[in-house]
C-alpha cells in the first residue's frame, strides 16, 4: 500500500481515557478512519505507516466518525509506539 493511500485511511490517532488503558492493557490504538475503510484495509494502513503488525481490528461508528481498534501482534508493543506517535 502506498503511503498516500494509508494516510487517507487512517486520519488521526484518537485518545481518551479508556483508549490509552487500551495502550497499556490490551496492546490496541485507537484510530479515526475513512467511513469506507475495510478492515483490511485499516491493517494494512498501519503496516504502511508505522512498520508494525496487526493481529485484529474492530471498528465501530460514532458521532465523530468511525474508529478503528487495532491491537497489534505482541512483538509489538502499543506503548512503544504510541510514544513514537507522541500520544504518551
Amino acid at each position: 500500500m502506498r503511503l498516500e493511500d494509508a494516510q487517507k485511511i487512517l486520519k488521526r490517532p484518537y485518545v481518551t481515557e479508556r483508549t490509552f488503558d487500551q495502550i497499556e492493557k490490551e496492546n490496541k490504538l485507537c484510530f479515526l478512519v475513512d467511513d469506507g475503510a475495510t478492515k483490511t484495509q485499516i491493517a494494512n494502513a498501519v503496516l504502511a505507516l508505522y512498520e508494525v503488525r496487526v493481529a485484529a481490528v474492530n471498528t465501530s461508528r460514532t458521532i465523530r466518525g468511525k474508529k478503528a481498534f487495532v491491537r497489534l501482534i505482541e512483538e509489538n508493543k502499543a506503548a512503544e509506539l504510541a510514544m513514537k506517535m507522541g500520544l504518551v
